[in-house]
């Protein structure tokens, strides 16, 4: 078995760049600062299901995502971070950079008002982030083998 993008999270964010272990992604609504992780391991729906130097590679990913977002789109007052998987079951984790006031606060993203898309705008806001990943320090990262 090989790992394949859900078509719902392909649908629904742009490609950034690929990590060690995941592909990042931007989710496509402009109302919110918000990343999604996606590990590219075949079968992998749970946290438990990676084994521990993948756990361990995804938390340094899960960090830099979110230092990424607090670079980039400052001023951020709170990360949230979550993998739910009720609707799309293979494994993946949300970065979400929250502003006091956004459209949800307090409550979650998800399924919170209309989804506003960047619209021709994402392609080049994905490139930056990518620029902006790729010169983010590495020393956080485990190394494999």
């Amino acid at each position: 078995m090989s790992f394949r993008l859900d078509p719902r999270l392909e649908a629904d964010s742009v490609f950034v760049a690929d990590g060690p272990l995941s592909q990042l992604r931007l989710v496509d609504d402009a109302r919110f600062p918000w990343l999604v992780l996606v590990p590219r391991v075949a079968g992998a729906v749970e946290w438990i299901d990676l084994d521990g130097a993948s756990q361990r590679l995804l938390l340094a990913e899960i960090n830099q995502a979110g230092n990424l977002l607090r670079q980039h789109f400052a001023p951020i007052d709170k990360l949230n971070i979550g993998a739910l998987g009720n609707v799309v079951r293979p494994l993946h984790v949300h970065v979400v950079g929250r502003r006091e006031g956004d459209a949800a606060w307090p409550g979650p993203v998800w399924g919170a008002g209309q989804r506003r898309p960047y619209g021709g705008e994402a392609p080049t806001l994905a490139s930056r982030l990518a620029r902006a990943m790729a010169e983010l320090p590495t020393t956080a990262l485990p190394h494999s083998g």
